[in-house]
C-alpha cells in the first residue's frame, strides 16, 4: 500500500545550516577573515558582540564572534576546527548556527563618548562597535579606538585602521617594534590616559586577553568611567553555545547564555580570582 510522503522537517535552533565562503583574506601571518553567504535563505540578523557556532564537516565546531554583517568572521588558526576554517577556499561549504550570547549596548552610548579598547584578535568582536558608530557618526561625541598588537605583523585591518582614522581618533600600539615601525609603543591601558573623553557621559567596550582588560578596566576606572559603562566580551571555552554544557561557567554565570558582554560592575570581582 502506498504511503503518503513525509513532511519535511523544520531545521531546529540546533542544526548548523549551510553557509558558502564568499571572501577570504589573510589579515596576520596566523589570522584570516571569511565572508560567507547562506547556501539557503537569508543571512541571520546578528547583533554587534553576538558569535556563532561554526562546523566544519568531519572535524568539528568552535564558537566565532562575528566581526562584520551579514556573516562575516576573523579567525586565528590555533586547532583543528580554526585551521580548517582559515584553509576554506572561495565556494567552500562551511556550517553554522546562531547567533548566540548578548550584545555590545552601543545603542545606549548614543550621545555621549565612546572608547573602544581592543587587544590582538579582540577587535574582531569590536569591529561591529566601530562600524555602527561611524555609521551613526553623528549620533555620537568624541570616539576613540584604542588598539594594541603584540607586534606590527599582529595587527588587524590595517587599511581600515587608517580610513577608520579620518572620522574617529585612532591610536595604536605594539608590544615589540620591527625596522620601519615610528607608532607608539607599550601596552594598549597606557593609551587611555591621552584620550579625551567626559567620563561621566563615556561608553567604554573592551575586548582582548583577560589581563589587558582588567588593566583597560583598572584606567577607565581611574579615568572616572563607571564601572556600569564600561562593557567586556569575556570568553571562555564554549562547546554548546546553548548553556547546556557548563563549559564556560565563569562566576554564577555561563558566558554563552549569560555573555559574552558584561558590564565591569558585574564581571570585575570574578576577574580578580584567580583561575575561576
Amino acid at each position: 500500500m502506498a504511503t503518503a510522503a513525509a513532511e519535511p522537517r523544520e531545521r531546529g535552533a540546533l542544526t548548523p545550516r549551510p553557509y558558502r565562503v564568499a571572501v577570504r583574506e589573510q589579515e596576520t601571518v596566523d589570522t584570516w577573515t571569511v565572508a560567507l553567504e547562506p547556501v539557503a535563505g537569508p543571512a541571520p540578523e546578528i547583533a554587534p558582540g553576538q558569535f556563532m557556532m561554526v562546523y566544519v564537516f568531519g572535524v568539528g565546531e568552535v564558537p566565532i564572534s562575528v566581526s562584520g554583517g551579514p556573516l562575516v568572521l576573523t579567525v586565528r588558526s590555533v586547532g583543528a576546527v580554526s585551521r580548517a576554517i582559515c584553509a576554506a577556499e572561495p565556494d567552500a561549504v562551511l556550517f553554522a548556527r546562531g547567533p548566540y550570547g548578548n550584545a555590545w549596548p552601543v545603542a545606549d552610548a548614543a550621545g555621549g563618548d565612546v572608547v573602544v579598547v581592543a587587544g590582538g584578535i579582540g577587535l574582531a568582536p569590536l569591529r561591529p562597535v566601530v562600524l555602527r558608530v561611524l555609521a551613526e557618526r553623528g549620533g555620537y561625541g568624541n570616539a576613540y579606538l584604542l588598539y594594541g598588537a603584540r607586534t606590527p605583523g599582529d595587527l588587524l585591518y590595517r587599511a581600515e585602521l587608517e580610513a577608520w582614522g579620518e572620522a574617529i581618533d585612532v591610536a595604536v600600539t605594539v608590544d615589540a617594534p620591527s625596522n620601519g615601525w615610528h607608532g607608539h609603543v607599550g601596552v594598549v591601558p597606557q593609551l587611555v590616559g591621552s584620550a579625551e573623553f567626559d567620563a561621566e557621559r563615556t561608553s567604554a567596550f573592551v575586548c582582548g586577553p583577560e589581563i589587558m582588560i582588567r588593566y583597560a578596566a583598572d584606567a577607565l576606572l581611574r579615568r572616572g568611567v563607571a564601572g556600569e559603562r564600561i562593557s567586556l566580551s569575556l570568553e571562555r571555552h564554549m562547546d554548546c553555545g546553548v548553556g547546556l554544557c557548563g563549559h564556560c561557567q565563569l562566576g554564577p554565570t555561563l558566558i554563552c547564555r549569560d555573555g559574552p558582554v558584561y558590564s565591569y560592575a558585574e564581571a570585575g570581582p570574578w576577574l580578580e580570582v584567580q583561575e575561576l
